[in-house]
């Protein structure tokens, strides 16, 4: 795996439900390396605090193997690197194979792979069709969020190295799948309840279907 670029975003208002609103999604390839600190990427937008950001979803990393299959679906868009809002597009990232817990030398950066992304409303406003959340959800592979164990610089073309495979089997798709499904299947339940990289709040919400 490697960096295929770095994306940063402005904030960018839109209208929703009749009010303006901000959101940072809007990320766009940028030359200069991108800092990656312990609860955000340096000089990036972060609008909604609560959700984005923060000790467990400093990074967002996403596939550039999965634009083929959604500029298929949306031709018409202006595409580029940031598209899902991913500060880091990654080549070879396959969250079928991933696991929660994995640690990463990115750069001069340590990370951990700690949870999938879950698709908001806000990425139905960048592609300008809101089906695109119900799509985002049934092709799979959501990409994933990284908490930052070293803090540092990655650049464009900087190799992604595992330093640690976890020891728990559970991967990003089958953690997303097991948040978005309806069905939960109760050996993955468990897998993910003894699985301390996956947050405190994921395990705690997927305890209640045990």
């Amino acid at each position: 795996m490697n960096v295929i670029a770095t994306n940063k975003g402005n904030p960018t208002a839109f209208l929703w439900n009749g009010r303006e609103e901000q959101t940072g999604i809007y990320k766009y390839p940028v030359d200069e390396s991108l800092y990656l600190e312990t609860t955000e990427v340096r000089t990036d937008t972060i609008i909604d605090r609560k959700h984005h950001g923060g000790l467990n979803k400093a990074c967002y990393l996403f596939s550039a193997d999965h634009y083929p299959f959604w500029k298929g679906l949306y031709p018409e868009l202006p595409w580029n690197w940031g598209m899902f809002g991913e500060n880091l597009t990654i080549s070879g990232l396959d969250e079928s194979a991933i696991r929660i817990g994995d640690i990463y030398r990115i750069g001069s950066a340590l990370v951990q792979v700690s949870q999938p992304r879950e698709p908001c409303y806000k990425l139905g406003v960048r592609f300008g069709n809101k089906n695109v959340l119900k799509q985002f959800i049934e092709y799979g592979y959501p990409g994933c969020y990284v908490r930052i164990l070293e803090e540092g610089s990655v650049k464009m073309g900087d190799d992604v190295l595992m330093v640690e495979q976890s020891r728990h089997p559970l991967t990003v798709k089958q953690i997303f799948q097991l948040l978005m499904g309806r069905e939960k299947n109760r050996e993955l339940l468990h897998q993910a309840s003894e699985n301390m990289a996956l947050p405190e709040y994921k395990r705690e919400q997927l305890k209640k279907y045990m």
